[in-house]
């Protein structure tokens, strides 16, 4: 099993090494390790936690200041955020659906193929609703009734920029938990 390494190894590796690290913690995409290696690899961070969270904290501000950090940038960041939230698989896809590792496992608990069948139509529904974005959610320790009940609720409030937020937030719970998973102390 894949063990992370220490912090000071991490910050000290190169950036396909970093890009593999970073892969383990959040879900492999090139949109998200050039947002890391682009703003927030080189800043101070002293563990993995406080690595995940600075991670947090620049994707908030690019969800509430994308206009401003997009001229100032030069890249599109509405492209950038639905980049990000879209590397996430759905929630309950299909078996046959190529997921990393991480993401075979924490899906794997959701049930059965009636529990599947619901969650696609929630996805179908959300994803027309929010377009290029995919709905993102903490599932550790929630049940699937909590689950579909959080996905209707997200739906119906209809706000893309509180969902960026949270689809952002979740990825980084996410991100937190795997790297307790792989050796971690949190």
């Amino acid at each position: 099993m894949y063990q992370l390494p220490s912090i000071k190894e991490f910050r000290a590796s190169s950036s396909e090494e970093q890009k593999e690290v970073i892969d383990h913690l959040f879900e492999p995409c090139d949109s998200l390790n050039w947002f890391i290696q682009s703003f927030i690899i080189r800043k101070k961070y002293e563990s993995y936690p406080e690595f995940i969270n600075l991670v947090r904290y620049e994707l908030e501000i690019l969800v509430h200041r994308n206009g401003f950090f997009a001229v100032r940038n030069g890249f599109e960041a509405n492209s950038l955020i639905n980049d990000i939230i879209s590397a996430h698989p759905r929630l309950g896809a299909p078996k046959t659906t190529k997921l990393s590792e991480h993401s075979a496992e924490e899906q794997r608990k959701l049930g059965g193929e009636e529990m599947q069948k619901r969650l696609a139509e929630l996805n179908e529904k959300y994803e027309k609703t929010f377009p290029g974005l995919r709905y993102v959610v903490f599932v550790n320790g929630r049940s699937r009734d909590e689950i579909i009940v959080n996905m209707e609720d997200r739906i119906k409030r209809n706000n893309i920029e509180l969902e960026k937020k949270e689809a952002f937030d979740a990825m980084c719970d996410i991100a937190l938990d795997r790297a307790a998973k792989l050796g971690v102390k949190l």
